[in-house]
C-alpha cells in the first residue's frame, strides 16, 4: 500500500517508453490506480502490468483527450518530450506541457510529477543544448502552473535498456582503444533507475506544500571517460585505452555514436549535447520526502552489475526503444487492404514443415537479434547500413527479450504491430522507405492436418518514388522473402531456431560469475 496509507489515482503518461513502463507497476505495487495516457493504447495490452491498469487513448497535445483522462486524478504524471519529431520540437513540447498543466489545474489535480533533465550551473540559457533547454521550460512551465509540482531533474540514467546505458556498453565493449570528443572528460552524476523509480514513487505522497524542482543523483560524480573505464572492469573486460580529441563535434559525435552503437544518430546527438558541460547535483533535497535507503542511491558500479545481469539473463523490462521512433510511420493494417486510391504491393510465400506448430512458432518468436532473419545476412546488413546513413534505426536496435515479444516491442528495424501467441507475428517496418511496410507470420496447420508456415511482405506505396521502389527490389525478393521463408520450415523441422544466438550465450555466460559477484552486495533488483 501507499507509505502514508492513502490509495491515489495516477495518470502515467508515456507508459510505453522506458521509465514509464516501469514507473506503472511500482505505483500498483504501492496500491495505487493506475490510468495510462496513450496515442496506441494496443501497444500496452501485453506488458505484464497491464490487466491491472486502466489505459485511455489520447495525446498530451489534446486538451479533450487529457482532460477526459485526468477526471478523478490525484497524481498526474508527465513522462513524456518531443525530441527528435522535427526543428520545432521546442514548440511542441511547450504546447503539450501547457495544456498539461491547464488540464490538471481544471480537474482538481493534487500534483504534477515530471522527470526533466539535470542542467549546469552558471550556464545561460541560450548556450544549452536544444534538448535540456526544453527539459527546463518544460519544468518551469509546471512550476508555474496553481498545481503543486515536483520537477525531478537527473543526467544519466544507468538500467537496462536505457538509451544512456546502451551507448556507455556498446562504445566500451566494441572499441578497445577509443578516440573520442573532448566531452569524455566532462563530469556528470548518474543515478541507477531504481532510485529515479523510487523518487518518481515517493513524489506522488510530497506534501501540499511542496511545489519546487529537485536534483537526483547517484553518489559517484564521474567523467563519461571513468564511465567507460569502470563498465570494462564490472564487465569483466580488458582495461580500455581512451585518447580524447578536440575537433568531434556533437553533431560528428552523435554520428560517430550512431556508428559504433544502437541508439541512432537522432537520439544520441541530444545525448551527447548534454555532455558538453558539467552536470552535478547542487543539493539532495529530495531526501527530505523521500528518504535514503541503506545503500541508496545506488553506487554506479553496482547500478552497472544489476543492469548488466539483467541483460545477460534476457529480464529488461523496457528499453528506450520503447517508445515509437520519432517519424516513423505508426499507420496500423487496414482490416480492408482496398486503400482509398492507393495500392497495396504483396510477396506472400508457403512452405510445409514437418514439425509441431509449436515449434514453427518458437522460431518466429524468436526471430531477429542475434538470431537474424534467416536470409541473406550480407543483404539485411546491408539494409541495415542503409538505413542508418539514411538517419533510421538501422538493425541494431535487436530485441528486449531473446524468447518473447509483446505487442510494441522494437525488434531491429520493425516494431511489433500485433501478436496473436502460436499464430501471428506482424511487424510494422520503422525503417526509412517511401511508403508503409509490414512483414506478416504465421503458423498454420493446413486442410490435412500439417504444418504450415505462412509468410506476407506487404508495401503501400507513397508516390512514384514508393513504386518504383517497389519494382527496384522485386527482383531481390526471391532470395531475400523466399530464402526466409525456406530457411525458417527448415529451422523449425530441424529444431534449429535460434542457434545462431548461441555463441553470444557461450560468452554471457564466462562473464556472468563476475558480474554475479559484483551484484552480490545488494539484495535490491534493478
Amino acid at each position: 500500500m501507499a507509505t502514508d496509507g492513502r490509495r491515489l489515482q495516477c495518470l502515467v503518461t508515456g507508459a510505453s517508453g522506458y521509465i514509464g513502463g516501469r514507473l506503472v507497476p511500482e505505483l500498483l505495487q504501492e496500491g495505487h490506480r493506475v490510468r495510462c495516457l496513450a496515442r496506441s493504447p494496443g501497444k500496452l495490452r501485453d506488458h505484464p502490468w497491464a490487466a491491472h491498469a486502466e489505459t485511455v487513448r489520447g495525446d498530451v497535445t489534446d486538451p479533450e483527450s487529457v482532460a477526459a483522462a485526468m477526471r478523478g486524478v490525484d497524481v498526474a504524471y508527465y513522462l513524456v518530450h518531443a525530441l527528435g519529431t522535427g526543428s520545432r520540437f521546442e514548440e511542441t513540447d511547450r504546447a503539450a506541457a501547457r495544456v498539461f498543466a491547464d488540464q490538471a489545474r481544471a480537474a482538481g489535480v493534487r500534483r504534477i510529477v515530471y522527470l526533466g533533465g539535470l542542467t549546469p550551473r552558471d550556464v545561460p540559457e541560450e548556450s544549452l543544448s536544444p534538448h535540456l533547454r526544453s527539459r527546463a521550460e518544460v519544468g518551469e512551465i509546471f512550476l508555474d502552473c496553481p498545481v503543486p509540482a515536483t520537477v525531478l531533474r537527473a543526467a544519466v540514467v544507468i538500467g537496462s535498456g536505457s538509451a544512456s546505458f546502451e551507448m556507455l556498453r556498446y562504445l566500451t565493449e566494441r572499441l578497445p582503444v577509443m578516440v573520442t570528443p573532448s566531452w569524455v572528460h566532462t563530469r556528470t552524476q548518474p543515478i541507477g533507475v531504481r532510485d529515479v523509480l523510487r523518487y518518481l514513487v515517493g513524489s506522488a505522497t510530497m506534501p501540499d506544500d511542496v511545489d519546487r524542482a529537485f536534483d537526483i543523483g547517484g553518489p559517484d560524480v564521474l567523467t563519461y571517460r571513468d564511465m567507460m573505464l569502470r563498465y570494462a572492469e564490472v564487465a569483466g573486460l580488458p582495461r580500455r585505452f581512451i585518447v580524447p580529441v578536440p575537433v568531434l563535434t556533437p553533431r560528428l559525435s552523435s554520428h560517430w555514436v550512431g556508428l559504433v552503437t544502437p541508439v541512432p544518430a537522432g537520439l544520441a546527438r541530444p545525448l551527447t549535447e548534454s555532455l558538453r558541460h558539467e552536470v552535478v547535483c547542487r543539493e539532495h533535497d529530495i531526501a527530505r520526502y523521500v528518504p535514503d535507503l541503506p545503500g541508496r542511491p545506488q553506487p554506479f558500479d553496482e547500478a552497472l552489475a544489476l543492469a548488466l545481469r539483467k541483460v545477460r539473463d534476457a529480464q529488461v523490462a523496457t528499453r528506450w526503444s520503447s517508445a515509437s521512433v520519432p517519424g516513423a510511420p505508426s499507420d496500423p493494417l487496414p482490416t480492408d487492404p482496398d486503400w482509398a486510391g492507393g495500392s497495396l504491393y504483396q510477396d506472400e510465400r508457403q512452405r510445409p514443415v514437418d514439425a509441431p506448430r509449436a515449434a514453427l512458432w518458437k522460431v518466429i518468436e524468436g526471430i531477429g537479434g542475434d538470431n537474424g532473419w534467416y536470409s541473406s545476412p550480407l543483404a539485411w546488413a546491408v539494409r541495415g547500413w542503409l538505413d542508418r546513413f539514411a538517419g533510421g534505426v538501422g538493425l541494431r536496435r535487436g530485441r528486449r527479450d531473446t524468447e518473447r515479444l509483446r505487442v510494441g516491442d522494437s525488434l531491429d528495424f520493425w516494431r511489433v504491430e500485433e501478436l496473436e501467441p502460436g499464430h501471428l507475428l506482424r511487424l510494422r517496418a520503422e525503417m526509412r522507405l517511401p511508403g508503409l511496410a509490414w512483414l506478416e507470420m504465421y503458423a498454420e496447420t493446413d486442410e490435412a492436418g500439417r504444418t504450415r508456415y505462412r509468410q506476407r511482405a506487404l508495401f503501400h506505396p507513397r508516390g512514384l518514388l514508393g513504386h518504383a521502389y517497389w519494382w527496384s527490389v522485386a527482383p531481390f525478393h526471391a532470395a531475400v522473402f523466399g530464402g526466409m521463408a525456406r530457411n525458417i520450415a527448415r529451422a523449425a523441422s530441424e529444431g534449429t531456431g535460434g542457434r545462431r544466438g548461441g555463441s553470444r550465450l557461450r560468452r554471457a555466460r564466462r562473464r556472468r560469475s563476475v558480474l554475479q559477484r559484483t551484484a552480490s552486495a545488494s539484495p535490491h533488483q534493478e
